[in-house]
């Protein structure tokens, strides 16, 4: 039977490289629970988070350093925390020449994506998970895939592999993204990226596939994606509005580290998944 490789992306701040762990757990239950199958998880999916902070880490602890600490600004603790989630955007905006930050995240994508087919095979399904900034991320490198340009070659680590091409995205979820900020940087914004892949028919004739958006009203951080264009409102199947955080944080800003553990979300991821393993997997 074939797996699906599920790529997680983590979004703004500071992270630790254990990120996806809740979210792994909370999904895995929620597979099993769809599919009525203990260890449901284990046998239908390969989970394989990225972990891109550490490209911009340690500078922005050296300008924390250089610009709080060494001049005693107040409210430290606060400040070290917007560094670190203002740093992370701006420092990942393309620039003109090769070999710059930008591409430094995407071969981290390029890394995980290498492990996900050598583990499961070549043309094995691709879905992506990601968050805040990281859906950002994921959107710009499947872009680049997608619509290459001779501005931006894309790096693959291995050009025979159909998923590390891009060829095999099946499934997109996003939550808690700032997508939508980042169409004020163009005049144009109405080239969503193809989910599934528009070449997906050569390995799964016939998959539908879905991209599916969650966002929580209260994070201000997170919004749906299909209005901002009739484009948008094509290539998203559905904005999901979800409640996620605990007491503290579920009705405030702090709501948006809250959806790796939100039952509703991971619950949808998984019935989603259910259905492209089930199509994939269905003459086995």
């Amino acid at each position: 039977m074939t797996r699906i490789a599920v790529m997680v992306i983590h979004g703004l701040g500071m992270q630790k490289e254990n990120y996806a762990d809740k979210l792994i757990s909370c999904l895995s239950r929620q597979m099993d629970r769809v599919m009525v199958l203990p260890g449901a998880a284990d046998l239908m999916l390969d989970i394989e988070p990225v972990f891109w902070a550490d490209v911009f880490e340690e500078r922005e602890d050296v300008l924390f350093q250089q610009l709080v600490r060494s001049q005693g600004l107040n409210y430290q603790t606060l400040r070290r925390f917007i560094i670190h989630y203002l740093a992370d955007a701006v420092a990942y905006q393309p620039v003109e020449n090769q070999g710059h930050n930008y591409d430094a995240v995407h071969r981290t994508l390029n890394r995980a994506m290498h492990e996900l087919s050598r583990r499961n095979g070549p043309e094995a399904p691709l879905c992506v998970i990601a968050h805040s900034l990281g859906a950002v991320i994921a959107s710009n490198f499947f872009y680049d895939l997608q619509f290459p340009s001779s501005s931006r070659t894309p790096y693959i680590v291995d050009t025979n592999s159909a998923l590390e091409r891009g060829d095999t995205l099946t499934n997109f979820y996003t939550f808690g993204t700032t997508l939508p900020l980042w169409s004020l940087r163009y005049d144009y914004f109405s080239r969503p990226i193809h989910v599934p892949s528009s070449t997906v028919d050569r390995y799964f004739p016939g998959l539908e596939g879905e991209w599916i958006n969650f966002y929580e009203r209260n994070d201000i951080l997170g919004y749906p994606l299909r209005p901002i264009d009739p484009a948008y409102a094509s290539a998203v199947k559905e904005d999901i509005e979800v409640h996620v955080g605990g007491p503290v944080t579920s009705w405030n800003p702090l709501s948006h580290g809250g959806y790796f553990t939100s039952e509703h979300m991971n619950r949808r991821i998984a019935q989603g998944l259910a259905r492209t393993w089930t199509w994939i997997n269905r003459s086995v």
